[in-house]
């Protein structure tokens, strides 16, 4: 059989199956690839970077939070102030609510003593952290019973033995009339804080006692009429 011969300057189409293309195709595809994974995962690297891509509630940031250093800073005198004298005012209506849990006669009576008790000592244990953050001095549990002067609405030690000598219907009236001028004290003290202190949260407290302590006098003064 006779040799096929090329004509000279014609090119014979190659094979889909030559073998000389499968090393150039080999070259080819790392080569695409490569930029190509470069590129995702430099934007994966900027999404973990700027926080964009983390779950809603799981942020790694910490600008929200504040220092120790921020919330000893915002304050002032009157602060410290409120903080200090509000913490025994406090402890002394506990004091006085406790009794009254075991010793009132009427329900409304050992029902607010109650109440006092769940809002007041939250705000104690909030008044002592702040003035720990602060670097001031926390007063003592015992402060409740000295003779605070001119602390508005505390009752006397005097004051505070006496009450615990009544019983019955006596009881609950002397209660309810020291509970209403302790709690006038407390909301005098809080306009304090409203009108000339610094601190947010403090300011907030105050507003907050100024609310609803003035709602438990009204309830109260409601109670002895009905006596």
């Amino acid at each position: 059989m006779a040799t096929a011969r090329r004509s000279p300057g014609v090119r014979v189409p190659r094979s889909c199956h030559d073998d000389t293309e499968g090393p150039i195709m080999k070259r080819t595809i790392p080569l695409i690839i490569a930029p190509a994974l470069a590129l995702t995962l430099a934007a994966c690297g900027g999404d973990h970077d700027s926080g964009g891509g983390s779950m809603p509630g799981h942020s790694m940031s910490t600008s929200a939070a504040p220092s120790a250093g921020q919330q000893a800073g915002q304050h002032n005198e009157q602060d410290v102030m409120f903080a200090q004298m509000m913490i025994p005012h406090h402890q002394q209506a506990l004091e006085m609510a406790q009794q009254a849990k075991t010793k009132a006669t009427m329900p409304e009576v050992k029902k607010l003593a109650a109440d006092i008790e769940k809002a007041q000592d939250p705000e104690i244990k909030q008044m002592t952290a702040w003035l720990k953050s602060w670097g001031a001095s926390v007063p003592s549990p015992g402060m409740s019973g000295m003779d605070h002067g001119g602390m508005e609405g505390m009752m006397s030690e005097e004051d505070m033995g006496k009450l615990g000598k009544l019983s019955g219907m006596a009881y609950d009236k002397a209660f309810l009339e020291m509970m209403i001028k302790h709690h006038q004290g407390a909301v005098s003290m809080a306009k304090k804080e409203q009108a000339s202190g610094q601190f947010p949260a403090a300011k907030a407290m105050a507003g907050s006692i100024i609310t609803s302590q003035n709602a438990e006098i009204a309830t109260m003064q409601g109670m002895l009429k009905k006596m």
